[in-house]
């Protein structure tokens, strides 16, 4: 019997609904459960490209990536994310349902894991809330991109101007990324004799799904919220289509937003999907309106003047990189 591979994958996947699997993941599951008909395959194919059961599962995640365009067509419960690599899922929620399904977590009936970086042992997949990814992305952001970083809380604001006066004012982490520490301690010596730069803010909005439901909210959020700082950043635990990825490309030409795919297992498999543009300068009128509404950032602005008047970075003043 002829391997039928788009029937076996929509097989895997209805039987495991809202669970992602790699095109790999899925090509080692046919090969193991469908001996025969993957047999039979290796057995007709022609060329001798096909020489070892290594090679039949390489064909076999070839086919799976060069069929999704058609097979979500035919099935449009058939999702994939974005990012490498791209996972599939199967899901009967439309793109609104979905979104309010990764959000239906209340932080308090949570208990947040510290983000891992050992891969020896798999871990049983669990539902994470959007809390859970603020030190997944702080540990993605300290190793990979030198930057330490902390939470702005909103719940510390002052909210005196009244219900929704700050919507969307608060990023969820801020970050600064010291530019001088592979430098010699005369170079460091000279910049801040002169008050040149010696640093980059950073600005984060964070979301654990971003799907065409809501990829333009999302992504005004992290404009109005983000803009002030040299890098802002959308970050999204799942990514969820090409027509979302196409929205967001178009959205960061224009605004220069850019957008993080974070890999809360490995965070530091994390991937920056868009560079953000650099802005030249601070928005300190936008800074001043945050430190007259919020603690959290009179705190990081503290944290950026002490690291400008010595140099030197404190770990203890940022607690979310501390332990990377």
């Amino acid at each position: 019997m002829a391997l039928n591979l788009g029937k076996r994958l929509i097989e895997r996947l209805q039987t495991n609904p809202d669970t992602s699997y790699t095109a790999r993941e899925i090509a080692l599951w046919v090969f193991e459960n469908f001996p025969d008909e993957c047999a039979e395959k290796k057995a007709a194919s022609t060329g001798d490209y096909i020489k070892t059961d290594g090679d039949l599962v390489q064909q076999l995640v070839a086919e799976i990536s060069g069929s999704r365009p058609r097979w979500q067509k035919q099935h449009p419960q058939l999702k994939t994310t974005e990012g490498r690599p791209r996972r599939y899922y199967w899901t009967e929620k439309n793109a609104s349902e979905e979104v309010d399904s990764a959000e239906d977590l209340h932080p308090a009936l949570l208990n947040p894991a510290p983000p891992t970086l050992d891969t020896a042992t798999p871990k049983p997949e669990t539902k994470l809330s959007e809390y859970d990814l603020y030190p997944r992305l702080a540990a993605y952001l300290k190793i990979e991109h030198t930057v330490v970083s902390c939470r702005i809380d909103e719940k510390r604001s002052s909210n005196k101007s009244g219900t929704g006066a700050n919507e969307w004012l608060h990023p969820d982490l801020v970050g600064l990324e010291d530019l001088s520490c592979d430098w010699t301690r005369e170079l460091r010596d000279c910049v801040g004799v002169l008050a040149e730069r010696r640093a980059r803010l950073w600005s984060f909005e964070v979301k654990l799904l971003i799907n065409r439901s809501n990829v333009r909210k999302s992504y005004f959020q992290a404009v109005s919220n983000s803009s002030w700082a040299h890098f802002g950043y959308l970050v999204a635990g799942t990514v969820e289509g090409d027509d979302t990825m196409k929205e967001l490309r178009m959205l960061a030409a224009t605004h220069g937003i850019g957008v993080i795919q974070l890999d809360s297992e490995t965070p530091t498999e994390s991937q920056i999907l868009i560079p953000a543009r650099e802005r030249p300068e601070i928005d300190w009128d936008m800074c001043n309106r945050l430190t007259e509404e919020n603690t959290d950032f009179v705190s990081y602005i503290e944290r950026v003047k002490h690291f400008h008047q010595t140099g030197k970075l404190n770990d203890l003043e940022w607690p979310l990189s501390a332990s990377f």
